[in-house]
């Protein structure tokens, strides 16, 4: 007979949210993780550091308000380390209780310490003392996560050259700094230290940054980022970084030198699968450490899960939460329905953006007609009384059923806002929609209605045109 009915490898948030999920149908659950590191990455290094410490520059900054009351406005003028890792801890602690009350509360053993297959069924659980506990399960869920890939040929010092992970770590705010890749950690960074004066590099080797993006909302991005004196060096590749006595020098295959404080890497991210003993399970991951799922997210050994991050695309905290649901469900033969296709993204960026369904380039590649439909915040009395003068949202409709193809926000509140097209969306529903319904005013969320009359009154004309 088995320890467990189910052994959860990670306390992240698919981990969380299986062991939760298997504990509501009254399984007896068991979670590994380090103690150090309830609630995984998302908590400790990640996701919830990150946008706290985002919270933290716009409101010490006074960033948001230099519109309304002049551009030397600041809350502090010596913004420190201390001063944002303060609430960034504070954020951090309350979350970890949060975890360990939910988890305790649905009766879910934790167990501190890395664990590793010995077999299909045995888990060894090494939590620092010499002899491993061995335990079993009907079912496993490997919700392990990843950690910021390192290229061989950089050395990180974990002072001058870091990851995103030694963010949280540094002892002071650098007054220059080169960020390796503008994906979407890399340019959330990169907009916070710009916010907060540091004069940043942007390199990347690829054309173009956020490739899956509205390219109009990406533009106006790197507008902003240009305007916070932000350097973009596209189609570059760094050959080498050297460690100097007062900071670094970045050479980039060009020839270009660029010398700064500190050196970010964000070369993507690596699954925390090599210490799992994979092999002793019967199973193996890629060369990024991922692990291959079906759609009910099991792995080749059909009691073994994977869920999150580990399994790679769209590697989000939302969606990983729902494959964790989705995976004790399936194990334990509940009914699922499959994933929604709609899955919005946020990027949490100054300013930020949000975005759900089709791209004006993805729907242009594939022959597919739409009217686009804008709203700008500087229009809406919302905007005027929030001081954003630059924020937008963009409505892609089809001219043939009126159904939204598209929704992309740019500015505050963009990450909230996309929620209402989503839903929209979700229940198939169509322009006149939002061009009939009341939004309470004033609010940013009239944008819909203002981005649903243009799209209107353009496939109007067209029609009148057309008589």
């Amino acid at each position: 007979m088995n320890d467990f009915d189910l052994i959860v490898l990670g306390s992240g948030p698919g981990g969380q949210k299986a062991a939760i999920a298997a504990a509501k149908l009254g399984k007896h659950v068991a979670v590994v993780d380090r103690r150090n590191m309830i609630g995984g990455v998302c908590i400790n290094t990640g996701t919830i550091p990150s946008k706290t410490l985002r919270e933290a520059v716009l409101y010490l900054t006074g960033l948001n308000q230099r519109d309304l009351y002049g551009q030397s406005y600041r809350v502090k003028d010596d913004i420190t380390v201390a001063d944002l890792g303060m609430r960034t801890q504070h954020v951090i602690s309350r979350e970890v209780d949060v975890i360990r009350s939910q988890l305790a509360r649905n009766h879910v053993t934790m167990l501190p310490g890395t664990g590793r297959f010995l077999d299909p069924h045995t888990i060894g659980v090494l939590n620092g003392a010499d002899r491993e506990q061995k335990i079993t399960a009907a079912n496993i869920v490997i919700a392990t996560g990843t950690s910021p890939a390192r290229p061989s040929s950089v050395e990180f010092d974990e002072r001058t050259i870091i990851d995103s992970d030694g963010i949280i770590r540094m002892e002071r705010v650098p007054e220059s700094m080169v960020v390796v890749g503008a994906g979407v950690i890399g340019i959330e960074y990169a907009s916070m230290f710009a916010a907060l004066g540091t004069k940043v590099t942007v390199v990347e080797r690829r054309e173009r940054m956020l490739e899956f993006c509205d390219l109009e909302v990406v533009e106006a991005l790197k507008y902003h980022l240009r305007d916070l004196a932000v350097t973009f060096r596209f189609g570059e590749t760094v050959e080498a970084v050297e460690r100097r006595p007062r900071g670094t020098i970045t050479i980039l295959e060009s020839g270009k030198k660029i010398p700064a404080d500190t050196v970010m890497y964000s070369a993507g991210r690596q699954g925390m699968t090599a210490d799992l003993g994979l092999e002793a399970a019967g199973l193996s991951a890629d060369g990024r450490g991922r692990i291959t799922v079906d759609e009910h997210f099991r792995t080749e050994v059909p009691h073994i899960y994977a869920v999150g991050d580990v399994i790679g695309f769209p590697s989000l905290a939302a969606t990983s939460m729902e494959q964790g649901r989705l995976a004790a469900q399936h194990a334990f033969g509940e009914a699922t329905v499959a994933m929604h296709g709609l899955q919005p993204i946020g990027i949490y960026t100054i300013p930020e953006i949000s975005f759900v369904g089709r791209t004006e380039d993805d729907l242009t590649k594939t022959r597919v007609p739409f009217e686009v439909g804008v709203s700008r915040y500087r229009e809406l009395a919302r905007g005027q009384i929030i001081g954003d003068s630059y924020g937008m949202l963009k409505l892609l409709v089809s001219p043939e059923d009126h159904t939204l193809l598209g929704v992309h926000v740019f500015g505050t509140g963009a990450t909230e806002l996309v929620h209402i097209g989503q839903a929209v969306m979700g229940c198939g529903g169509t322009v006149d929609y939002l061009v009939d319904a009341v939004f309470n005013y004033p609010t940013l969320a009239e944008s819909y209605k203002v981005a649903a009359l243009d799209a209107m009154n353009k496939m109007r004309q067209i029609a009148r045109l057309s008589e």
